[in-house]
């Protein structure tokens, strides 16, 4: 399951309890800091482990480390975070400097509860359909990937060509990433014949790697078959 995960930093006792309230009937994993000191180490902690984080809602005006110098920080580690920023003030000096920052929405307290509710509830499903692109996209090397749904090599974001047959190869290897394919399986595969000769799988793959020369991903096992190893 691709959990999804918030990380909630305010000073204020009440807000913090309200919105830990909110957030936990939204997303998966909340995790809470009473400062932006704090919550600078829970976000670097969890960034080693690779967990990372949809959402982080954060207050401005804090001890230690104000919400906007934390900001700053983490975008130095993931500069693809997202925010957003809670504040006691409408405060423009601090709303100009957050724009030059990730920031998904700016919100003065008394919050509008309803209206927080919504953009968290679309962010949510952004990261919902985040994830499940990228587990249909499996990334071969750095020029090719492969859409699992749709059965499309990809060079740099632009399709590549194939014969049915040739897409038939590209698939069952893909399909068994990590292992070998022998010639066998994939002229059953390919042409649901046992009667085909190994020339012409030679010669359908010759075509499908000279087609992707220029970043070959397809390893030739001498005597035991193919393989598309995992990146």
């Amino acid at each position: 399951m691709n959990k999804t995960r918030a990380l909630l930093v305010e000073d204020e006792r009440d807000a913090r309890d309200i919105l830990k309230f909110y957030l936990n009937t939204i997303f998966d994993v909340v995790d809470v800091a009473e400062d932006g000191e704090k919550g600078f180490k829970i976000f670097k902690e969890n960034y080693k482990k690779k967990r990372f984080y949809d959402i982080i809602i954060t207050d401005i005006k804090m001890p230690k480390l104000d919400g906007l110098s934390m900001v700053e920080e983490i975008t130095k580690l993931k500069n693809d975070q997202k925010y957003i920023i809670v504040s006691a003030y409408k405060d423009e000096d601090y709303l100009l400097k957050a724009i030059s920052l990730n920031i998904a929405g700016y919100f003065v307290k008394p919050l509008d509860i309803d209206s927080m509710i919504e953009l968290l509830k679309k962010i949510k499903q952004n990261a919902l359909d985040q994830k499940k692109d990228a587990q249909r996209l499996v990334h071969l090397n750095k020029t090719y990937s492969y859409d699992t749904i749709t059965k499309t090599l990809y060079k740099d974001n632009k399709s590549v060509k194939f014969s049915k047959k040739e897409s038939l190869l590209i698939e069952k290897l893909i399909d068994s990433l990590g292992k070998i394919v022998t010639n066998e399986d994939l002229k059953r595969f390919i042409w649901s014949e046992k009667d085909i000769s190994d020339s012409t799988l030679r010669t359908t793959m010759k075509r499908v790697k000279d087609k992707i020369a220029d970043d070959d991903f397809i390893i030739s096992r001498k005597g035991f078959g193919y393989l598309v190893e995992k990146n």
